[in-house]
Formats: structure tokens, sequence, C-alpha cells
């Protein structure tokens, strides 16, 4: 039920944002572009999930903008956003993805470990709609502060590894397993393992520059959390 109801979020909010917009007279239409820092956490114990940290990644859109009254404004964003996450060192596998390396009967623990880099990058394409307060401040300048939510949809999955090293039964890696090193070069798509759909909530702030002609230069800077389970 929850899949069918994600399925027509962002058609509803574009759909919205396109009523509110040809009801307005003062429409801003804009591009954006810069560096998202995304980041996965994990839920449990699972050693798979553990020792991931940030990894920048390409973040850039367009914008609709909508005066509702003097400071308020109603904003839609339709944005390519790059996430996930990287990890380099000492982790553990899943056995069973090892199997054309082990002797079949061969009992071994559920986890083994080697060390090697690992990246795995989830692209989306997500539709913030947000409400925006802006501020003025001297002569062209002004700040704002932004919230609301936004839907995404998954576009491609892959986890990117690479150097060698044996495989080990211990996390110490003072059991080797195998008689020599296996090569961890690999680009495997994950999509199927991915959730299509991702909603969550958005903020941000930032300061605007009014040019000529009614243009505007805006440098801001936010992040969104997303309440659904990737996997």
């Amino acid at each position: 039920m929850m899949k069918q109801i994600l399925k027509y979020i962002p058609g509803v909010l574009l759909l919205l944002i396109f009523n509110i917009c040809t009801a307005q007279h003062e429409l801003r239409l804009g591009l954006k572009g810069g560096m998202g820092i995304p980041n996965l956490k994990a839920s449990g114990n699972n050693p798979v999930s553990s020792g991931w940290s940030s990894r920048l990644g390409p973040y850039a859109g367009a914008i609709a903008e909508v005066r509702l009254s003097d400071r308020l404004y109603l904003q839609g964003e339709l944005n390519y956003a790059s996430q996930g996450g990287k990890t380099n060192g000492i982790q553990a596998i899943a056995t069973s993805e090892l199997a054309a390396y082990i002797t079949p009967g061969t009992v071994l623990p559920p986890y083994l470990y080697a060390n090697f880099k690992s990246e795995v990058k989830i692209n989306y394409l997500e539709l913030p709609i947000l409400l925006k307060l802006n501020f003025s401040a001297e002569k062209a300048f002004s700040f704002f502060i932004n919230g609301g939510v936004y839907a995404g949809y998954l576009l491609s999955a892959k986890n990117v590894t690479g150097g060698s090293s044996n495989v080990y039964l211990d996390d110490t890696l003072k059991q080797p397993l195998l008689p020599a090193t296996i090569s961890f070069d690999q680009s495997t798509d994950i999509k199927e393992n991915i959730k299509k759909f991702n909603f969550g909530l958005q903020a941000g702030f930032g300061i605007s520059y009014d040019l000529p002609n009614k243009n505007r230069v805006i440098l801001t800077g936010g992040g969104n959390y997303g309440l659904v389970h990737l996997q």
C-alpha cells in the first residue's frame, strides 16, 4: 500500500506547484548546481553495514519559485542527487558472495573479512517542495530559510570496489582462508536491491543578491533526511 502511495507523490507535487504558478504573476525560474555530502546509515549490528563514511557527489537541478506574500515563497525543485557512501580498509563480506572461491561443502561463519575499498553510488531524481521565508538586508542583499518535504526516484545504484586482498576468517586478518590474494576490482549493479522511491524532510538557508534585469544569484546550503529504508 505504501509503495502505491509513494508512486504518485512526484506527480501530485508537480500538479500542485503548477496550479499555484498559473494563479500567480510573479514566478522566478532558475538553475542550481553544487556538491552533496551524502552518508549512509545502517540499523542493527550487521558488520557489512559498519565503517561507512560520507562521499562527495554532484547535486544539480532546476528551481521554480512563486511569491505568496512579501516574505513568503513556495519553491519547487527538480534535482539530480548523487548519494551513497564509501569505506576503505578491513570490511566484512557475506560468505555467500565469495562462493566462487570456496570449496563446496566447507563450513564457514556467515561473514568473512578482507582489506579493500568500496564506494556505493546511488543516484536519485528528487522533487523538493519547500516554503521559503525571505528577509531583506542591505541594498540588493537578502537572506532566507526554507523547509519542506521531498520525494525521490531511483535512477541508478552501483557498488564499486577496488584493491586486492586475501580473505580471512577473522576481522584482525590473522586467519587467511585462500592460498593467495584475489582482486576486488569490479562494479556491481545493485539497483534491484534498492527501493525505487524515497521521501523525507528538507531544510536550508542562504543569501541572495539582486542583479540588473530582475536576475538573482543565490548561495545556499542545507540538508535532507530520508524517512525510508533504502533496502
